[in-house]
């Protein structure tokens, strides 16, 4: 199909769910005197799906709806072809993901997902990358909280080196310095997956414990790399350091970056992300009860009962989420603490202005998936599965930037605590 034949630039897909109702306002409200932007939303409820748009109001009363079946890989194509970029919802993306991308790869159609399940990613790469090398297919999986902000920002931050004093980094630290908002219902839903398949396989465990596991086929070796359950005393830092959930993923896909950006970053590139607990006696007490929370969870996710357990009365559900007023008021603050190659450190901070894991999370994908259909050609990124940075980096950066709340900026490192 060819760049100019399709009816739409992006479709909206599981519209009815909950991140997928926020995706529609922000193209509503951010888009919506934006006549040259064609979408439309999908799902499989007509019903729901126009329930969403009259609840958008009038603005949304010529976006189209389209039906069809996750599972039926023929109701798929017919839904695939009629776009240059599918933006999904739909996860746990290793239950309900699968034949999307498939339909995307066999009509050369652009893709991008929330996807943060590093299992699914590795197994959709080895069985689709050569075909979409010669449809076409640009996939970009992870274009939420996890892993945006954390690809950008290794992304800004290296170029930003590079420009100033012509150096690369060799090493880069993400630290989460401050946050308010939780993760989503369909991110713990994956993560809650991904340990009950972590169960069955040993090849998944071992899967995960590599930080190279996403890296290109003969590139999947590198240096040691820090740990991703860190608890001490960071001196950079100026903190008590605990584990950030999202980690596991984040530090997979920055690593694919720079395998795929020709080592941009270097060979012997270093990384590792945390959250900052503080100082002093409160922040070691606090560091150590939120890592010890975390390890509660990954234990009781690894049995079958206690897994069925939080999954049936604890944890959010996926389409569940937190009330507007909580999703306005949440916020993210990333710093980002590099090491060049000569000794120097540098320093770069991201911020989001709303809560990560639903209402930023809605703006960033929404600005990939237009970025994917507008700004970049498939001669500038062509077939095969991408990084968000490795696929469309500074026009990116730049489309966050002026709409979707992200600020991106370099600091004096005396500055960062």
């Amino acid at each position: 199909m060819s760049d100019t034949g399709e009816k739409f630039d992006l479709i909206v897909w599981g519209a009815s769910g909950f991140v997928g109702k926020l995706i529609c306002q922000y193209l509503v409200k951010q888009y919506g005197s934006d006549t040259s932007l064609r979408w439309a939303m999908g799902g499989r409820s007509k019903a729901r799906l126009e329930a969403v748009r009259r609840d958008l109001g009038k603005a949304a009363a010529h976006v189209p709806i389209l039906t069809g079946d996750a599972s039926d890989a023929a109701s798929l194509d017919g839904i695939v072809q009629q776009t240059k970029v599918v933006l999904t919802t739909v996860g746990p993306y290793a239950k309900y993901g699968s034949e999307m991308v498939a339909a995307c790869v066999r009509h050369g159609v652009g893709y991008v997902d929330l996807a943060g399940e590093a299992q699914w990613i590795r197994r959709m790469i080895d069985a689709h990358q050569a075909e979409a090398e010669k449809t076409g297919a640009r996939i970009v999986p992870c274009c939420g909280f996890d892993s945006v902000p954390s690809d950008l920002g290794v992304f800004y931050l290296t170029r930003e080196v590079k420009r100033k004093s012509n150096t690369r980094c060799r090493s880069v630290k993400m630290r989460v310095k401050a946050m308010r908002g939780g993760a989503s219902g369909g991110t713990i839903a994956s993560m809650i997956n991904l340990m009950e398949e972590a169960g069955r396989d040993p090849a998944i465990r071992e899967m995960m414990r590599d930080p190279y596991v996403l890296n290109p086929e003969g590139l999947r070796e590198g240096p040691d790399q820090p740990s991703d359950t860190p608890l001490r005393y960071d001196e950079e830092a100026g903190s008590w350091i605990a584990p950030f959930v999202m980690a596991g993923i984040n530090t997979r896909v920055v690593h694919r970056t720079n395998a795929l950006l020709d080592y941009a970053y270097g060979r012997d590139f270093r990384y590792d992300e945390a959250m900052m607990m503080g100082e002093g006696l409160p922040g070691r007490l606090t560091s150590y009860a939120l890592a010890g929370g975390l390890g509660g969870f990954v234990a009781a996710a690894a049995f079958r009962p206690t897994r069925n357990f939080m999954s049936r009365f604890l944890l959010p559900k996926p389409g569940e989420g937190p009330s507007e007023r909580d999703r306005e008021n949440g916020f993210y603050n990333l710093v980002f603490l590099g090491e060049a190659e000569d000794g120097q450190e540098f320093v770069a901070r991201v911020t989001g202005d709303k809560d990560p894991g639903y209402a930023s999370t809605a703006k960033i994908i929404s600005e990939c998936a237009i970025c994917l259909a507008r700004d970049i050609t498939k001669e500038q990124t062509g077939g095969g599965f991408w990084t968000p940075a490795a696929a469309m980096g500074d026009q990116l950066l730049d489309r966050l930037s002026k709409n979707a709340g992200l600020s991106f900026s370099m600091e004096p490192v005396a500055d960062h605590y």
